[in-house]
């Protein structure tokens, strides 16, 4: 067992802010594409060659979007460079390092969006990398806590699959799926299905267009990561139901699902209205940052079998 690290509770919670600054930019991010904002502002890095234009219709959401990512990218040097002058872990550094990259880079994207006037390719991957960088900012959070470094007990991992093994598919469908749901948003795909839970009043409908195949594509996901979600949450809270740590994001990962289906099918019902569309995809984060907490926790408080590898050491600071 290796030796407790001092915690700096300041750096913790300035990394807690920081991913709650990128989660209101999800949502604001959320808002734009709800509300048909993307291209109220036509030019870029300025708004209509200004700082501050004048905050009506769309603007206020594409501009207050602007604004709101500014600072979080200001947010997260300055993480960064503290991390790199108070972190002795040597990844913690590497992945605050790659956090700036990512909102660099995600603003680049976000540029691009509105110069090429909304590319799919480049709107798709703005969405994706956005859920990245967030998924960034929660570990960061994460491996910075007191309770992260706290050296855990030795706990094994035992049953097959194995929890850690879960948790990180669970993890990896559920970006698959966030994946989909940006083709389907930024495609226009949405409605294209304009019933739930059937399809065109059918359990499997023809594939009639490209856009017919993203939304059951994202339909098969949404079942996919239900059936891993709740395997993962049964297996915790089977073996390791006694640890608080990750039994609670595994309910949790439940209750958000439950939600975000909920959500899904509500944004069909009314037609895309902008609240329950705009949750949608702040629900998807959250439930992709859940499941990265769960795969991350698991990684570091359970020991894995003889000869399985490991993302983060179980007991390693």
């Amino acid at each position: 067992m290796t030796a407790p690290q001092t915690c700096n509770r300041s750096l913790h919670r300035y990394a807690l802010a920081v991913a709650g600054a990128t989660f209101v930019l999800v949502v604001a991010g959320g808002l734009v594409t709800s509300t048909g904002s993307g291209l109220s502002v036509p030019d870029w890095p300025l708004s209509f060659g200004t700082l501050f234009p004048r905050m009506e219709g769309g603007v206020r959401f594409e501009h207050t979007h602007r604004l709101i990512a500014a600072g979080v990218g200001l947010l997260t040097i300055a993480l960064a460079v503290w991390i790199a002058r108070r972190e002795p872990r040597r990844w913690v550094r590497g992945l605050a390092f790659v956090a700036v990259g990512a909102v660099v880079i995600q603003g680049v994207l976000g540029g691009l969006t509105v110069l090429f006037k909304l590319p799919t390719p480049i709107s798709v991957a703005h969405a994706s990398l956005a859920e990245v960088f967030f998924a960034m900012t929660v570990a960061l959070a994460l491996v910075t806590s007191p309770r992260w470094l706290t050296p855990p007990d030795e706990r094994p991992d035992s049953g097959s699959p194995s929890t850690r093994t879960l948790a990180l598919t669970t993890a990896t469908a559920v970006y698959v799926q966030v994946l989909l749901g940006a083709l389907v948003r930024h495609t226009g795909a949405a409605l294209v299905i304009p019933d739930f839970p059937l399809a065109f009043g059918r359990l499997i409908p023809p594939v009639t267009s490209s856009l017919v195949a993203y939304q059951l594509a994202h339909r098969a996901g949404a079942a996919i990561v239900t059936l891993l979600v709740a395997w993962t949450a049964a297996s915790v809270l089977g073996r390791h139901g006694d640890q608080p740590l990750l039994r609670r994001p595994a309910l949790a990962l439940v209750a958000l699902l439950g939600f975000q289906i909920l959500l899904g099918a509500l944004t069909i019902w009314t037609r895309k209205a902008v609240t329950p569309t705009t949750a949608h995809v702040a629900t998807g984060a959250l439930l992709l940052v859940t499941s990265v907490i769960l795969a991350l926790r698991a990684q570091h408080l359970l020991t894995p079998a003889a000869g399985a590898g490991a993302l983060v050491p179980a007991g390693a600071p």
